[in-house]
């Protein structure tokens, strides 16, 4: 084959697998109704029916009236971060949800639940400051370790959820 239909030939195969990729990606997009994601109703978490007892006990408990998923679980330094923890999460999830690979009770990542901590401390800073000048609280940077169990949430496990199961 001469090099020219060797170029060819390859520009097509590249632009069907593009088309299908963009394609399969658009549909899915739509499908899953992608745009909801990029809104700040907690209704979205609900998409998936894996999270439905963490949206069920958000709704009865303590935060329901003045937090919604997003205050807590993105971080609030800057739109970079919080989009790029958004997108994050967002591929995690639809990858683990569609290849059915996820921990159920689904579990927090050490990295989320660092933002978290932080959004915490930054809503009840006044509050924590005397516990938090020791240094003693803090989320495990050992992704062996269960992070959920560290920091605020390791006494305050149902404050933002309510009673799970």
């Amino acid at each position: 084959m001469s090099g020219k239909r060797r170029l060819i030939l390859l520009s097509v195969l590249a632009s069907v697998f593009a088309g299908v990729f963009l394609g399969s990606g658009a549909y899915t997009f739509v499908s899953a109704n992608g745009t909801s994601y990029l809104s700040n109703n907690p209704e979205v978490c609900v998409n998936c029916h894996i999270m439905r007892t963490e949206y069920d006990s958000w709704r009865h408990g303590s935060h329901h009236a003045v937090a919604v998923c997003n205050d807590c679980h993105l971080p609030h330094s800057n739109v970079v971060s919080k989009l790029y923890v958004k997108a994050s999460n967002g591929y995690h999830h639809s990858k683990a949800f569609t290849l059915l690979n996820f921990a159920e009770p689904i579990r927090i990542k050490p990295g989320n639940a660092q933002v978290l901590e932080d959004n915490c401390l930054r809503c009840h800073g006044e509050l924590t400051s005397e516990i938090t000048a020791h240094g003693t609280l803090g989320v495990p940077t050992d992704p062996t370790r269960k992070a959920d169990l560290y920091g605020c949430v390791r006494c305050h496990q149902e404050v933002g959820h309510g009673p799970m199961g």
